[in-house]
């Protein structure tokens, strides 16, 4: 069995590879997704009769043999076979025969890949929101246990007004809480099935296809409708878990900007654990804070991934088009770095140390310039001139 659309026609080698592209890899971690939509659809198959009770019980113990070869690291997905689709469909026509042929009835690759994707997006959402959970966590212990440590605040780099560890902790915690709130658009958006659009305009109803069937099966709320709907949503859907981690990233690209400053022998304020730095290769005293640096750098590649995606969605018209298929490199990439990122901070607080007596060597008499202003207005006096009062004080 070769490529699921083969029709007999030679396809030129450079071609092939072009096409194809890396969806053999990528594809592999979509591989229990598929397996979980392929149970669905041949137990549906099963209740409108394309399939007997035989051919249904081969069907589920060919589609558990091959989610326990993926577990074990056993399942491959060639390049005549494309992708996860193909390559899981065989299995079972190799394993089952007859049955696994009749697999695909209902159905297209272009809707099992949206099956695929949604499903693992619940997962990727769930995941995030656990994560981001630690994460707070651990900007709050951090928060509690230097609770009476001041530092200053900043403007412009500019020493400005007087904050503190705890509130500059919880600040971060509480843009991670908002960050968190955005992933559930990522799953309400992900929470329709796309199974039975087909190649994008439902499939005959001769059959009787089932969509209510196998959306409950999945844990999808309904059946996305009109069946139209499913490729137009390409990208948007993936952008809107890309969107969220991208806010998750920008407020740990400023986490770690911060602590790279307050690590710094000028600041002094925070310490990193010599486990947590690496060295230079020519000057020996050297301990580098890198972990925060690519920590900084890696929020604009997250950004990028979801700049990547809607760049390649965003032209298109209705309907399918092979220009979706490079959507889930950026997708992928961009999910895993933002969940890297999130356990690099989570590992960071709960390492940091805070230096108390350099914090307080920096709480000079200025910081408080405009609460002295205030205390003026308290008197009486009108704020632009209690305003001139302080000022003329610090800067004569």
């Amino acid at each position: 069995m070769g490529r699921l659309w083969d029709k007999g026609q030679p396809l030129d080698a450079l071609i092939e590879a072009y096409t194809v592209g890396d969806d053999p890899v990528l594809d592999m971690r979509l591989l229990p997704y598929d397996v979980a939509g392929s149970r669905a659809q041949a137990r549906m198959l099963r209740s409108i009769d394309v399939l007997d009770d035989d051919e249904l019980a081969a069907l589920l113990g060919a589609l558990d043999e091959a989610e326990e070869a993926w577990r074990a690291g056993t399942f491959r997905i060639t390049q005549a076979q494309e992708d996860v689709h193909t390559a899981l469909e065989q299995f079972l026509v190799d394993r089952v025969g007859d049955a696994g042929k009749k697999i695909h009835t209902g159905r297209s690759r272009n809707d099992q890949v949206l099956v695929d994707l949604r499903l693992w997006q619940r997962d990727a959402a769930t995941d995030a929101q656990a994560a981001i959970d630690r994460t707070v966590a651990a900007f709050e212990a951090f928060a509690a246990q230097h609770a009476d440590v001041e530092i200053p605040g900043y403007t412009h780099l500019q020493r400005a007004m007087p904050s503190s560890v705890p509130r500059w902790a919880g600040a971060y915690a509480t843009l991670l809480k908002q960050d968190r709130v955005l992933l559930d658009s990522a799953l309400a958006l992900a929470a329709d099935s796309p199974l039975g659009s087909a190649a994008g305009y439902g499939v005959p109803d001769v059959l009787g296809i089932d969509r209510s069937h196998t959306a409950a099966e999945l844990g999808f709320r309904r059946p996305l409708e009109p069946a139209e709907a499913a490729q137009l949503g390409r990208g948007k859907v993936e952008a809107s878990l890309l969107f969220a981690l991208g806010q998750v990233a920008t407020t740990l690209g400023r986490w770690a900007w911060d602590v790279c400053l307050y690590v710094s022998a000028e600041f002094g304020f925070f310490a990193l654990p010599g486990a947590f730095t690496t060295g230079s290769s020519i000057m020996p005293q050297k301990r580098n804070p890198d972990v925060l640096e690519l920590t900084r750098a890696k929020a604009a590649v997250v950004r990028s991934a979801l700049t990547e995606l809607l760049a390649i969605a965003g032209p298109l018209p209705g309907g399918y088009h092979r220009d979706l298929q490079l959507l889930k490199r950026p997708l992928f990439h961009g999910t895993d770095t933002a969940m890297a990122m999130l356990a690099v901070a989570e590992r960071v607080m709960s390492g940091l140390t805070v230096n108390a007596e350099r914090c307080a060597e920096a709480m000079t008499p200025e910081l408080y310039a405009t609460e002295e202003a205030y205390e003026l207005v308290r008197q009486g006096v009108p704020f632009r001139e209690a305003y001139k009062r302080v000022g003329a004080k610090y800067t004569s």
